[in-house]
């Protein structure tokens, strides 16, 4: 009996959490899709009005596509840099572990205001005068997910035993590349989708630090939105319903595409 109480009880704190977390999304949702909502516990009518005026919008769909590629390409930057770079430190040079953990967690150390005012008065003169550039943000955001590109890589190769893989792939003949390429990569592909994964979801809702840096000048989903909730508090709900769903279908998609590919090499 007391071993149902103790396995019901986390069922229940789960419960109330999931609750808790998606009856805001839900109350979005009815007023993304309400037509009269003032004095009833549900909307009076409903309509889809708001999403045809969303759609039809030229500024949405280019602030969706600038997150997207702005985004994507941030990700891509880090997966280049960081993948090997951390293969090669926890491989060879685990002493350089210790440092490289201060490294990364230096953007949490160094709050977002104070980073893109360093970053808007260094880059804003010099050889290097990109301040309100792409190129200034696609830096920034690479600094930002490199917390989770190194955790989600690293404990991806500590799970697998990376070391014992290398060591036996070296005893059959494989040269060092050869053995990263087709069997440690294969073998933590599903980690590094994951860590992909987290880091453009982090990426595609940050606004303080595109706002600062860019927000003059290139408009990202997170800026459009927050200039339409003073027009429409139903557009807006829109908006951000269409986010939601957005980044959901997209998770699906890289989820499934990191398993087949893992299947497929492995």
């Amino acid at each position: 009996m007391s071993t149902r109480k103790a396995g019901l009880a986390p069922r229940v704190l789960i419960l109330l959490l999931m609750v808790y977390l998606l009856v805001p999304l839900l109350a979005t949702g009815l007023y993304a899709f309400a037509q009269d909502w003032q004095n009833s516990l549900l909307p009076r009518a409903w309509t889809f009005d708001w999403f045809i005026q969303m759609f039809q919008d030229l500024r949405f769909m280019e602030a969706l596509w600038t997150s997207l590629y702005l985004c994507l390409i941030s990700v891509v930057v880090s997966l280049v840099v960081m993948l090997p770079a951390v293969f090669v430190i926890t491989m060879y040079f685990p002493r350089w572990e210790s440092l490289m953990k201060g490294i990364v967690v230096l953007p949490y150390a160094v709050p977002g205001v104070v980073a893109a005012v360093g970053l808007i008065r260094t880059y804003s003169s010099g050889p290097l005068n990109i301040a309100g550039t792409s190129y200034l943000l696609v830096g920034a955001y690479f600094v930002v997910i490199l917390p989770y590109m190194y955790q989600g890589i690293r404990n991806s190769l500590l799970t697998v035993s990376a070391a014992e893989l290398l060591q036996a792939a070296e005893l059959l003949g494989a040269r060092r590349r050869q053995a990263f390429m087709n069997v440690i990569l294969p073998n933590i592909w599903p980690g590094v989708i994951v860590s992909a994964l987290l880091s453009f979801s982090v990426l595609f809702g940050e606004f303080v630090l595109t706002n600062m840096l860019v927000g003059g000048h290139i408009q990202t989903i997170q800026i459009y939105l927050y200039k339409r909730v003073g027009e429409s508090g139903h557009l807006a709900s829109a908006i951000a319903i269409s986010y939601f769903v957005f980044i959901l279908v997209l998770s699906m998609v890289l989820m499934k595409l990191g398993k087949k590919m893992g299947g497929v090499r492995g």
